[in-house]
């Protein structure tokens, strides 16, 4: 019994991961249909996020609040990582919907380069990026109104931002000069988030041996669901949210404003990418590739709850998580031993972490030929349309 506990607890602990990082899809893909491919990548803004704050607070005036700084990273975080969305659905997104093959293709390159943004990132980059992009949005303001008015506003537009990126460079190298502003902040190694020290026990329970830090995941992982729920069927802006959902044109006749939705919902879809990346920096090292270990899962955590289910997503995260615990970990053959041989032999194959995931995605694409739609598919006639 004690075992079946710790293997519920275990595969619980990682569907609340699943939970998290799939909860921000749920808003953007789920509910907007936008598949997000940099989405990873928020995660891992979200996790480097958590690292600033902790060195940050190690030391100077502001190291009383060092136990805490966990708890600082999480509202930092959201608001990191939700900038990032807003400024890719700003300048990339917003000339792509309903277009879901160049989304994809889009936002995989921005989680390319936002990868390489952390790996190379400097004083004298982040300097000469930022002047780069007041310029190219400045610039407008400093043209004659009349010109924008003409045939050639495209080439025009096109010029301000050709001249914003030279100048750009030419104010990174001439900083790059300077040895302490060539720095990279953070290179490509994967570095580590210490946990606050209320954070790295455990707590006994019937035998079952709990990780605080898996308990506060969980707790996070609730409290983020929690809010999501409120914002979406509660809040005046959630309830805009489900309107253009379901129906954009309606919406736009009846006051909406449908770009400013569209925005919002990045934003807070991003933003809880930041918090998912906080809770990961617990279970690990923090590094350039660390969303790609996750946006596969998340997406199919997504699509196996049923697109537009917040509920269904919180099935199929701790599902899955449960399910891929229980084979990776092999404790089947500890729940079940004397199962017959042959089933024996299998299981043992599959108890891997990588050959785990492999199973997971074979019972996932089975499930899928029955219920295409998820477990918890969308009823009502928007459906059909």
């Amino acid at each position: 019994m004690t075992a079946l506990f710790d293997t519920l607890f275990n595969g619980l602990a990682i569907g609340s991961v699943l939970m998290l990082a799939a909860l921000g899809l749920a808003v953007v893909f789920g509910l907007m249909g936008v598949i997000n491919m940099a989405h990873g990548e928020l995660m891992m803004l979200g996790a480097y996020t958590t690292f600033v704050v902790q060195n940050l607070l190690k030391s100077g005036p502001l190291e009383a609040l060092f136990p805490i700084y966990i708890l600082i990273s999480i509202p930092i975080a959201f608001l990191v990582s939700g900038l990032v969305g807003l400024l890719l659905e700003k300048t990339v997104i917003r000339r792509l919907y309903g277009r879901p093959l160049e989304t994809l293709l889009a936002t995989w390159g921005v989680s390319l380069i936002l990868q390489q943004f952390v790996r190379s990132v400097s004083t004298a980059f982040f300097l000469s990026l930022l002047a780069a992009v007041a310029l190219g949005l400045l610039a407008p303001r400093f043209t004659p109104a009349a010109w924008w008015r003409q045939r050639w506003t495209p080439l025009l537009k096109a010029g301000s931002w050709i001249l914003a990126l030279i100048v750009g460079i030419s104010l990174g190298s001439a900083l790059g000069n300077q040895r302490a502003l060539d720095q990279p902040w953070f290179s490509a190694r994967n570095l580590d988030v210490t946990a606050p020290e209320w954070l790295r026990g455990s707590i006994d329970l019937g035998g079952v041996t709990m990780p605080t830090a898996r308990l506060f995941i969980l707790a996070l992982t609730a409290l983020a669901l929690v809010g999501v729920n409120w914002f979406l069927q509660k809040s005046a802006w959630g309830i805009r949210i489900r309107a253009v959902t379901q129906n954009r044109s309606m919406s736009s006749c009846l006051g909406i404003p449908t770009e400013t939705v569209d925005a919002l919902t990045f934003f807070v879809g991003s933003g809880l990418a930041g918090i998912a990346g906080v809770a990961v920096s617990l279970l690990g090292s923090v590094g350039p590739n660390l969303g790609g270990n996750y946006i596969v899962l998340a997406f199919m955590v997504v699509v196996l709850g049923g697109l537009g289910k917040l509920w269904g997503t919180v099935v199929a995260a701790f599902v899955l998580g449960i399910v891929d615990y229980v084979i990776g970990s092999g404790s089947l053959l500890l729940l079940w031993p004397s199962m017959p041989a042959a089933l024996n032999g299998v299981i043992s194959f599959f108890a891997t972490t990588s050959m785990a995931k492999v199973l997971v995605f074979v019972l996932i694409m089975v499930f899928l030929q029955f219920r295409p739609a998820g477990m918890f598919p969308q009823k009502g006639r928007m459906v059909e349309a």
